[in-house]
């Protein structure tokens, strides 16, 4: 990893503690993915007075089972990649709320007030918000219970690992045709199951995907049960034109039927794009000043571990420049 080790003060190396809703804290950073976690390590390097609040730590990461894009890696287990993040920010001694849920976020003159599941109010002169994104769900037997197992919504992360295998692809846009052509660099023999009656993706992906010769495409088909125990060993497909159903046998599916943006807490507050993710600039500034956002929820592209760990970073010194430029620290 690439944070220099250096001097602190021995009291940020205390075990991490609740937040204390009666102190008004320099910087609350919404959210414990690689975005969250880089920005708290690098608050914490500037002595913000900081705390987390987040669901869980890792996000997206633990999601998946091998990371072969992490600088300095040529491969490493995605929970050990998620555990290190998480074991580097909690030596800090940062307090963390955790598994509770962001509900609202407002300002009131110069403070940010976050509101949680459980009515809990917390107060802070800065806000990073790192929701980060969920997937866009089938919503059928058999998904949560293989998620990891042979289930996977991110081809960039394990394409890899099937190489040569079975897999199916659910979807019929850009994001669907990108990981069918992924999966065919491994040499694996895909079908790809289209749910709405017509493609959805750019042409040119669609004539690249079609010219492969090798993929099968499965138009108006609905995924309605993954099956395996231990791992994915199929899937059952229905016909919506004829409501007949059929079984295919495969090692994987890939589930690219999109992503929304964990924006509710924030809708009413900041300016979004069409795809509800809130806008920033090149600092990490959204619409409300001194509410940054960074990693997945936010217009940057390229959603990626890196990237949303340098997002982060940039984040977490915006806000200090901010709070510095106002006196505040």
């Amino acid at each position: 990893m690439d944070f220099p080790s250096f001097s602190l003060d021995t009291s940020l190396l205390e075990e991490a503690n609740e937040p204390d809703p009666e102190i008004t804290y320099d910087l609350l950073i919404l959210g414990g993915g690689p975005a969250a976690m880089s920005a708290a390590v690098y608050a914490a390097r500037k002595m913000m007075n900081l705390a987390i609040i987040t669901k869980d730590f890792g996000g997206q990461v633990r999601e998946t089972s091998e990371v072969e894009n992490w600088l300095g890696f040529q491969s490493i287990n995605a929970k050990d990649l998620a555990d290190s993040f998480e074991e580097h920010v909690k030596s800090f001694g940062i307090p963390v709320s955790l598994g509770r849920a962001i509900t609202e976020v407002k300002k009131q003159g110069d403070t940010f007030r976050v509101w949680t599941d459980d009515a809990t109010v917390y107060s802070s002169r800065t806000i990073i918000l790192s929701t980060g994104k969920r997937h866009r769900l089938l919503n059928v037997p058999g998904e949560q219970e293989l998620v990891g197992r042979g289930l996977a919504y991110c081809a960039t992360c394990d394409a890899p690992f099937f190489k040569g295998k079975k897999v199916v692809v659910a979807g019929g846009g850009n994001s669907a045709f990108t990981t069918v052509l992924d999966l065919v660099k491994v040499e694996a023999e895909v079908t790809l199951i289209n749910f709405i009656k017509g493609w959805q993706a750019d042409g040119p992906l669609q004539k690249r995907v079609e010219q492969t010769g090798t993929v099968s495409m499965l138009d108006y088909r609905q995924i309605v049960k993954i099956e395996g125990k231990d791992k994915v060993t199929g899937v059952v497909v229905k016909n919506r034109e004829s409501e007949k159903e059929e079984k295919l046998k495969t090692d994987g599916v890939f589930v690219e039927i999109g992503l929304l943006p964990n924006n509710q807490s924030v809708k009413d507050l900041v300016e979004l794009n069409d795809q509800g993710e809130v806008i920033v600039d090149c600092t990490c500034q959204t619409s409300v000043q001194g509410l940054y956002a960074a990693g997945d929820v936010t217009t940057v592209p390229h959603k990626q571990i890196v990237i949303a760990a340098g997002e982060g970073a940039k984040a977490a010194l915006s806000a200090y420049s901010y709070l510095v430029n106002k006196s505040l620290l």
